[in-house]
């Protein structure tokens, strides 16, 4: 085999140093490119070489004076409701009212037959004019003592009796046509023409007046022991009170206008631990029916140095309410919290804030515990709010 000779060596030896020197540069390029590119990004990002702290909308707390509105199921009631029943036995002959009509006060509901009645109004009337004209004969003759004082007592006494007998006999023929004791709507009839009327037992229909209406609530005992506790609270639960009630029909349209406190029980209900109270509501429209259940807001109440934070501040996670706060430097920090009643779009804290507290409301997504935020008062703020966290529900039937 030949060997190389010393020119094509040396050729080889400087191919080889001119490969190697090449290599060298480009690597030695392409650091100083990686560490350009490097410290450009973290010059963008900050001292600290991470991501750019989040901006959030904050609420200071501060105590303030708010409304409290409560929530409650109602039932609307008949102001009054009266059982129509025959005084007297018969047969219907007629029926002139329309089911489900309103009638006014007077109006003939039933028409029994009452030839009996009349026979015995005749006969009672006889015996009135009879023991009145004997009596007229007797009185003048004694003071003639033509007659015993004994006849002329016993005349008169008749003349009562045949009064009593002819007032008996006018009012039987006269409760032969059964009127409605009240203004009101009608319901169905339990008997038809035809049908024989024992009397009083028998139940021919009712009248309900619902114009005005009740609508009748019932508060936890919870509720009345808070509003018994608060000096303002416990006047406006007093008949008669400034409280404003409003009623929201089941549709969702509120009714146009107030009620009155009418009445409160006495007692609490064992059996549910609820106080009735009911208010009364003008009707004239007739949007509101007996027997519906309707919407209840009690507003008038307030509470003093309450501590509150807009409802979307408040999480909830593993059964817990949190809310997170801006505290040293700009940190969050996870608060749990305590949420007692509604107050408009806020929800009043009970216990885990202070007054000054920075609570995070918007852009809680984006912030994490012991991370560093920009804190943005949320007046001020100009971003749009993130989606809220979900939050618990109101308590059943308190304030909302």
């Amino acid at each position: 085999m030949p060997q190389r000779t010393p020119f094509l060596q040396n050729r080889g030896r400087e191919r080889r140093v001119l490969l190697a020197s090449a290599a060298l540069i480009l690597s030695i390029i392409a650091g100083t490119g990686f560490a350009a590119c490097r410290d450009s990004k973290a010059t963008a990002a900050g001292p600290g070489g991470g991501m750019p702290p989040a901006e959030v909308g904050i609420v200071t707390v501060a105590p303030a004076s708010l409304p409290l509105s409560y929530e409650f199921v109602g039932e609307v009631q008949p102001i009054r409701r009266v059982e129509v029943r025959a005084r007297i036995d018969g047969v219907i002959e007629s029926r002139p009212f329309t089911e489900g009509a309103v009638v006014k006060a007077g109006d003939v509901l039933y028409r029994l037959e009452r030839v009996r009645y009349d026979a015995a109004y005749r006969s009672a009337s006889a015996r009135m004019g009879n023991a009145r004209r004997t009596l007229e004969r007797l009185e003048p003759l004694i003071t003639r003592n033509a007659v015993a004082q004994q006849d002329v007592d016993n005349a008169r006494t008749e003349v009562e009796s045949a009064q009593a007998a002819l007032d008996e006999a006018t009012k039987n023929r006269e409760d032969a046509v059964v009127r409605a004791e009240i203004g009101g709507r009608v319901g169905r009839t339990l008997l038809e023409v035809g049908a024989r009327v024992t009397g009083p037992g028998d139940l021919l229909t009712t009248i309900e007046q619902i114009d005005p209406v009740y609508v009748t609530f019932r508060p936890s005992s919870q509720n009345l022991l808070s509003w018994q506790q608060d000096p303002a609270s416990r006047k406006l639960i007093q008949r008669g009170s400034t409280l404003k009630v409003r009623v929201v029909l089941p549709n969702g349209v509120e009714l146009p206008r107030d009620g009155k406190l009418d009445y409160v029980s006495p007692s609490l209900d064992p059996a549910t631990g609820t106080q009735e109270f009911r208010a009364a509501f003008p009707n004239p429209d007739r949007a509101l029916v007996p027997g519906q259940f309707v919407r209840v807001h009690l507003q008038g109440f307030t509470r003093d140095s309450a501590l509150a934070v807009p409802m979307r501040a408040v999480q909830q996670a593993l059964g817990k309410q949190f809310v997170r706060v801006v505290g040293k430097g700009d940190t969050v920090v996870a608060r749990d919290v305590a949420t007692g009643p509604w107050s408009g779009e806020s929800w009043i804290i009970e216990h885990g804030l202070e007054v000054g507290d920075r609570v995070i409301v918007d852009g809680t997504q984006k912030t994490r515990p012991g991370g560093t935020v920009h804190p943005t008062p949320l007046a001020d703020s100009t971003k749009t709010a993130e989606a809220p966290a979900p939050t618990a529900p109101a308590p059943a039937g308190g304030a909302k």
